[in-house]
């Protein structure tokens, strides 16, 4: 078993019930591939945190062609829901899953976008990287439903 097996597997354990529902067939390593970070128009370049809850965050998003740094403090998720909406990627949350496990902070976001709904999963170090990387791979999920 590798060790990216290990982390789907805690990624897929850590999903909210009404997600685990409606994966129940995929495997652990499929469930990543649908839901984790996938290809797609955004993609998280650089990220660092001050590692303190509610500190500041610098995150770099490469989209196609270009790229935008994103400085906040407090919540990655209105920094990022503003930087993705300027971007020309409007998004709104609809569900919101964070847990902690062995191998790290596993976050779900259900977002939509014209009327697509869409699931993404990431398993980072800390709680902001996590939150940011699930958005990316929601709405870069969102964009291969188009």
């Amino acid at each position: 078993m590798t060790t990216l097996t290990l982390e789907n597997d805690a990624l897929t354990t850590a999903a909210p019930r009404s997600l685990r529902t409606e994966c129940a067939e995929l495997t652990a390593d499929q469930f990543h591939d649908r839901y984790g970070e996938c290809a797609g128009p955004i993609r998280l370049a650089r990220w660092s945190s001050t590692g303190a809850r509610g500190g500041a965050f610098t995150a770099t998003l490469e989209f196609a062609g270009w790229s935008r740094s994103v400085v906040a403090a407090g919540s990655p998720i209105a920094a990022m829901t503003s930087a993705l909406y300027e971007a020309g990627y409007p998004v709104e949350i609809l569900r919101f899953h964070q847990r902690r496990t062995a191998a790290g902070t596993a976050t779900f976001v259900q977002c939509e976008s014209d009327g697509r709904r869409g699931w993404g999963a990431a398993l980072a170090a800390d709680g902001a990287e996590s939150s940011v990387r699930a958005m990316i791979a929601s709405v870069n999920r969102l964009g291969a439903l188009r």
